[in-house]
């Protein structure tokens, strides 16, 4: 069974199958706010943004979540991956410095010609996405804490999300002109080929 969403849209518009998980996220601010969570991940201050022409992912799990820090709370969707391979990747974030003004980070690697970016177990946070997806042998509406075909719950998010809640997977994904916009991404390794990173002032984002 295959699932496909095409179009450059915004989380909730991107496809029938990620809507549920996005609204479930209302229902864990309302627990975080009650005290029923625990807010034990503290995010900085400043969003930042990702390219990619191409993810090519295995083991895929997304469920809603909640990153807290001393800007406050954020609802996001959280996906989690037992491998990736990224063709083309960008990240920046813009820093605002009090009287100097903005500085740019951009880190790009894996570009086109050259070998992939390769990620174990990657979680990203996201509150924002516009790709084109495809998904192979998709589970909708399992509960997050019976998922199997991806890495689980990022152990990091304990407390962040509520028990039982929706989530989704999938056995293989593939993304292509992929941005996003995230508050976290970890991983168990990273391997960055062609890493290339530049700070410079005023804003220089990925896009």
């Amino acid at each position: 069974m295959e699932s496909v969403a095409r179009g450059g849209t915004r989380w909730k518009r991107f496809a029938v199958v990620m809507v549920p998980s996005v609204a479930a996220t209302a229902a864990i601010g309302v627990a975080l706010s009650q005290g029923a969570l625990a807010a034990s991940f503290s995010v900085s201050g400043q969003q930042f943004k990702v390219t990619a022409k191409q993810l090519d992912g295995t083991g895929f799990v997304q469920y809603g979540a909640m990153d807290v820090g001393k800007s406050g709370k954020h609802p996001v969707a959280v996906v989690g991956l037992d491998s990736a391979k990224i063709t083309n990747l960008c990240q920046s974030v813009v820093v605002p410095v009090p009287v100097f003004g903005d500085v740019s980070m951009k880190l790009t690697a894996g570009g086109e010609g050259g070998p992939r970016v390769e990620a174990k177990k990657l979680f990203i946070d996201a509150d924002d996405l516009r790709a084109n997806a495809t998904f192979k042998n998709v589970d909708i509406g399992v509960s997050i804490d019976r998922t199997t075909k991806g890495p689980g719950p990022n152990p990091q998010d304990k407390g962040r999300y509520v028990e039982d809640s929706f989530a989704q997977q999938a056995d293989k994904v593939r993304f292509t002109d992929v941005k996003q916009r995230a508050w976290a991404t970890s991983a168990g390794t990273f391997k960055l080929s062609g890493l290339h990173m530049s700070v410079k002032k005023g804003k220089h984002e990925c896009y």
